[in-house]
């Protein structure tokens, strides 16, 4: 199964100028945990979660509407094809420890995005199957390990 038959493709995006105030609006709005960020060419620069602005809001001296989403965007980006087969974005997830991938096309513009949600509920507990239980439990288990759990291991 292709990165393409699960992704959500109908993906809000912000610009790294963007402030925090509309990107938690978009995410309320979209019931969503992350917006990708691109540039004028909708090329993926990066991503900002609602954890990203809770901690920039909690940490400045400054209202979320006066922050812009360059100042919390988390720096590193770990993205996937909307050709490649779910284990790849499994196998990111799981190295990577994130919950979403920003979906790229054959361009490199953002086409959707994948999250762990999409894969679980696509799921299966049986040999061959397109979405591999067993897969999918040790990415789960790799995301929502703690820090420093990671460390000690």
């Amino acid at each position: 199964m292709t990165i393409k038959e699960l992704m959500t493709s109908s993906v809000r995006a912000c610009d790294a100028d963007t402030n925090l105030a509309t990107v938690a609006k978009m995410m309320w709005d979209g019931d969503c945990g992350a917006v990708p960020v691109v540039d004028e060419e909708r090329r993926v620069i990066g991503m900002i979660t609602d954890r990203d602005i809770c901690i920039a809001a909690a940490t400045r001296s400054a209202s979320p509407s006066s922050l812009r989403v360059r100042d919390a965007m988390s720096g590193q980006l770990y993205v996937c094809a909307a050709s490649d087969d779910v284990r790849a974005a499994l196998s990111t997830m799981k190295e990577r420890r994130v919950r979403r991938l920003p979906v790229l096309d054959q361009q490199g513009h953002l086409a959707g995005i994948i999250s762990i949600n999409d894969l679980v509920a696509e799921a299966e507990l049986r040999k061959g199957a397109e979405v591999p239980g067993e897969e999918l439990l040790e990415t789960l288990k790799s995301i929502s390990a703690h820090s420093r759990a990671m460390a000690l291991a």
